[in-house]
């Protein structure tokens, strides 16, 4: 006991860079404090109805320690790194679905498109009660993470609480989670779409030939729906760069903390791969972190309007620290903010148009209605009726109205242009 007395009188004495040039004001460690911990160490060894080993007992307390500062900061042991690198390089084996501990209880950020997760209706809000036997509560919601996932083909039970209703139990197969982070189609001639689904390491990369897809001979793109509904997030710089694909100038987001190191701003580098054309962001309560940073500089910078439901509100920034065992923590460090100073922490992104997702049915009238082609002698110029059955666009009612928007943004802007220039 008294060689873990001066260890920790020593490992909270110094920093865990002791290279760091700039160094916080930090209070002195009561030495009362570490008699009373190593106190507890003891009781715990002696007492506790299983032996439990030192080194087990020094981790949970590293992770409590942790656990209580914020929702995102964690204790990292090496298998908890592999799974960090395997979900910004978008490739693992599991269910593909972001979760967050809050309050003890363990809630879906958002699914990942086509994944089993999202397959099986899993929504942004939904807590998950239970995975297979394991009642899931605040003593084990971080572990419980890991649970999920598993080898390819393996099955997992979850039992879901939505809202108020009665909690229900879905059997999801584990699956190769190979996230397909952006996708794009033509939404209507001059029109297009990006999907990202999360933010990874060549997320910048993939949009920008996106949107070079979409350009047809002849017809330049009249104007885009980004699409950031249900993206939990993921790396800060595959955000900025993003972001500025689309911004000629100004920051794009900035960061602020008590060290040195956590202080920064980007900045927008000139080149709008629209060439200015205008831009609908379609956010919902699942779009968090990265989704929050694009949203935001551009809505900010007045380069794009935001529409659909007020945004998660992850405003904060997480370091990974390496220790010398292998291990790591994950630490907040800063907290961002878009380019008109606005913290996005616990607030969100509220949107310039606020819309509820919906479904849209077509209306049974009972009796068909008669049209200029069912009388008799009716002029026919070829003109091939239009189909009824609802196509993917119209199904997605937000989708629908971010089209009906830019496109009343474009007529808006193009009219606009000759007087400016005059």
């Amino acid at each position: 006991m008294t060689r873990l007395l001066a260890a920790l009188a020593l490992a909270l004495a110094l920093p865990l860079n002791a290279a760091e040039e700039t160094k916080p004001d930090i209070d002195e460690v009561d030495v009362e404090d570490i008699r009373v911990f190593t106190a507890v160490f003891r009781e715990v060894q002696r007492s506790y109805v299983e032996p439990v080993s030192a080194d087990k007992l020094m981790k949970s307390a590293i992770r409590g320690l942790l656990l209580d500062l914020d929702p995102h900061s964690a204790y990292l042991g090496k298998s908890d790194l592999q799974s960090l690198t395997d979900d910004t390089s978008g490739s693992y084996g599991g269910l593909g679905v972001e979760v967050q501990v809050r309050g003890g209880e363990l809630v879906i950020i958002a699914p990942i498109d086509e994944t089993p997760a999202a397959a099986a209706g899993i929504q942004p809000g939904d807590i998950i009660r239970r995975i297979d036997d394991t009642p899931i509560d605040s003593e084990n919601a971080n572990i419980a993470i890991d649970q999920m996932r598993g080898p390819v083909g393996s099955k997992v039970k979850l039992t879901i609480q939505r809202g108020a209703a009665a909690p229900f139990e879905i059997e999801l197969t584990r699956a190769v989670i190979d996230i397909t982070a952006v996708r794009a189609r033509t939404l209507a001639p001059g029109f297009g779409y990006v999907r990202i689904a999360a933010f990874q390491t060549n997320t910048g990369e993939e949009v920008a030939k996106r949107v070079a897809s979409l350009v047809k001979p002849g017809q330049p793109i009249e104007g885009l729906v980004l699409d950031l509904r249900s993206n939990p997030g993921g790396l800060l710089d595959a955000a900025v760069q993003v972001s500025d694909l689309f911004l000629e100038q100004g920051t794009i987001v900035s960061t602020k903390g008590r060290v040195a190191l956590s202080k920064a701003a980007f900045a927008a580098t000139p080149g709008d791969v629209l060439k200015g054309a205008p831009i609908v962001v379609l956010v919902d309560r699942g779009s968090a972190s990265a989704s929050e940073i694009v949203a935001g500089a551009l809505q900010d910078s007045r380069r794009a309007l935001v529409l659909g439901e007020r945004t998660f509100g992850k405003g904060s920034v997480q370091s990974v620290l390496p220790l010398e065992s292998g291990e790591a923590i994950k630490l907040t460090t800063a907290l961002y903010y878009t380019p008109s100073g606005r913290s996005i922490q616990a607030a969100g992104i509220t949107p310039d148009v606020e819309l509820q997702a919906a479904e849209l049915k077509p209306v049974d009238r009972g009796v068909r209605s008669v049209s200029e082609a069912d009388l008799p002698g009716h002029l026919d110029t070829g003109a091939a009726p239009r189909a009824t059955n609802q196509t993917a666009l119209e199904r997605d009612f937000m989708l629908q109205e971010a089209l009906n928007v830019l496109r009343a943004l474009a007529r808006w802007q193009s009219r606009a242009e000759p007087n400016s220039a005059g």
